[in-house]
Order: C-alpha cells, then sequence, then structure tokens
C-alpha cells in the first residue's frame, strides 16, 4: 500500500491542520475550512490561524465538523477576492483553475488528487492507440479530464450538476484546452447506455462521492451502487492498452476495499496499485484525504 503526496505544487500549500479543520494557501490566499478527519491538535495557535487566514468557512447552525458536504458561509477579509486562479504544471501539461467560495465549503478543485492528474497524464502518453478515448465519472471542475486532454486524449466528461460543467470549461479555456465532450446526467445511467451501445474507452476516472443526486433526482449511495458501477466500467474499458483509476472519499472504505473491488471487477489485473492520497503540513503530519487504486493494462 502506497502513500502519495503531491510533489508538483506551487501554488497550493497545507500550512497546518487540526481540531476538525485545515488552513491551506491557494496561490496568494490562505483559507480555513472543516477537515473532518483533522482529529488531531493543531499546531500553530488560534491566533495564528485568525492572522494567517484571508477567508474562514463557518458551518451553517446544527451541522458538526463529522459532516461531509456541510452548508455554511464563507467570512472573508478586505481583499479577498470571490473569484482567483491558481496554475499546475506537470511536465508539458499547463492546467489553470478557475477557484470560488462555494457554500458546500469546496473551492473547485481537491489539491490531493495531482498525483491522479500526472498519472492520468503519463498514462495517456504511453498508450499506443491515436486520440484514446477516456471517460471522466463524477468529473467535477475537470482536474483529471484536462490532464487527460492535455496528454492528446478524446475526453467525454460526465456530472450530474449543470453549473460544475459549466465550471469545468472555464477551467478548459483557462487552460488553454478545446474538445471535451461534456454529459450533464447520472453516471450510473450514462454507463448503463455506453454499454448497451457497446461504446470502449481506453481509460476510465472514477471518482464517485459518498452521497450524491443526479440531474433528475436518482439517489447515489456509494456502498449500494459502487458494484453496479463497477461491473458497467468492467465492460467498458478496452481489454487491452487500457488503465483506470477508482478514487474514494468515503471515510467508512480503506484502499484494502479498493483494492479489492478491482481484483473483484478485473481478475486479470496482477499489478495494482493502491493506498492512499495524503498531503503534508508544515508541521510534518500528514492529512489523509482519499484513497485510490488504480491499473494499466498493456
Amino acid at each position: 500500500m502506497q502513500l502519495l503526496k503531491p510533489t508538483c505544487w506551487t501554488e497550493y500549500e497545507l500550512i497546518d491542520s487540526g481540531d476538525y479543520e485545515k488552513l491551506e494557501r491557494f496561490g496568494k490566499y490562505i483559507l480555513c475550512r472543516p477537515e473532518p478527519q483533522a482529529v488531531w491538535r493543531k499546531s500553530l495557535s488560534e491566533a495564528e490561524w485568525m492572522n494567517l487566514a484571508n477567508a474562514t468557512f463557518k458551518r451553517a447552525k446544527g451541522k458538526t465538523a463529522q459532516d461531509g458536504n456541510e452548508r455554511g458561509e464563507w467570512f472573508q477579509k478586505k481583499g479577498m477576492p470571490d473569484q482567483w486562479f491558481v496554475n499546475y504544471e506537470y511536465k508539458e501539461m499547463k492546467l489553470r483553475f478557475r477557484l470560488g467560495l462555494t457554500s458546500f465549503k469546496h473551492v473547485g478543485i481537491f489539491p490531493e488528487q495531482a498525483e491522479n492528474w500526472n498519472f492520468i497524464f503519463d498514462s495517456v502518453k504511453d498508450l499506443n492507440t491515436p486520440s484514446p478515448k477516456i471517460l471522466n465519472l463524477f468529473a467535477y471542475t475537470g482536474g483529471a479530464s484536462l490532464a487527460a486532454r492535455s496528454a492528446g486524449a478524446d475526453v467525454t466528461h460526465v456530472d450530474s450538476v449543470k453549473q460544475v460543467i459549466t465550471w469545468s470549461r472555464e477551467n478548459m479555456e483557462a487552460s488553454g484546452l478545446d474538445n471535451i465532450r461534456w454529459i450533464v446526467e447520472d453516471a450510473l445511467k450514462f454507463c448503463r447506455r455506453e454499454v448497451k451501445r457497446d461504446k470502449k474507452y481506453n481509460g476510465i476516472i472514477l471518482d464517485p462521492p459518498a452521497y450524491g443526486r443526479g440531474p433528475d433526482g436518482e439517489k447515489w449511495i456509494l456502498e449500494e451502487n459502487i458494484a453496479e458501477i463497477m461491473q458497467l466500467c468492467s465492460q467498458l474499458l478496452e481489454a487491452n492498452d487500457s488503465f483506470l483509476i477508482l478514487n474514494l472519499y468515503s471515510m467508512g472504505f480503506s484502499a484494502v476495499i479498493a483494492n479489492n473491488l478491482i481484483r473483484d471487477y478485473f481478475p486479470d489485473i496482477k499489478n495494482c496499485d493502491y493506498g492512499e492520497l495524503v498531503i503534508p503540513e508544515r508541521s510534518g503530519k500528514e492529512l489523509p484525504l482519499s484513497i485510490f487504486a488504480r491499473f494499466v493494462r498493456k
């Protein structure tokens, strides 16, 4: 099992974490927001946090540190914008993301995913198929889609929220890219239809939330739906010259579970990388933020 840490960020830094919060720098702005996995004590004092933070997220009344996508509001110091941009570079890949302060504490990127972006870029470059087809499910604001497109892939980006698709398109344009296929749909419905059409992809990126809703109110519950979508992905992925990434955020799941899912639905895969995506802070502690399992099939 591996612990992967981002190594190419210059415009992101985890400054401190603890007491169910994290203090992060995105570009030149520092944010304080909830983090349910930061169960230890902070290294810096409360006064230092208050002095450093340009914006602080406060949960709505009745919400707790253990809630997932809790609602709340941001309290901004003078000069803190609602939106700004950060850049990410790896080899020839140059990505640009528009960030924003949302009512669900998120800002538009998950910085730990940079290690998966690098893997996607390298994997697409290594494929022997001209213009390989890549499917990004639960694609959010498109970091993985941009990584694949930067490497020359034909990318299909699926998310159930129209506003998030619009945000993804902004990131694509800001990154100087084009021609990503945008699909606003429930991921399960889309995969079922693609299987019926006998569609195939050279790469699949699967990044489901613990809970979610489709555009028509469809419920997504990870524990109930992960088996079906893994089965569908096993039918959609090319038998050769392909790769898959499974990324999970549910606090009840371990990396071993992700690895077992790969072993179950892709029994021919003997060498699957799996583990946790973590970000180190200045004090040396490491904050775990998601689990992953991924493989390349020649």
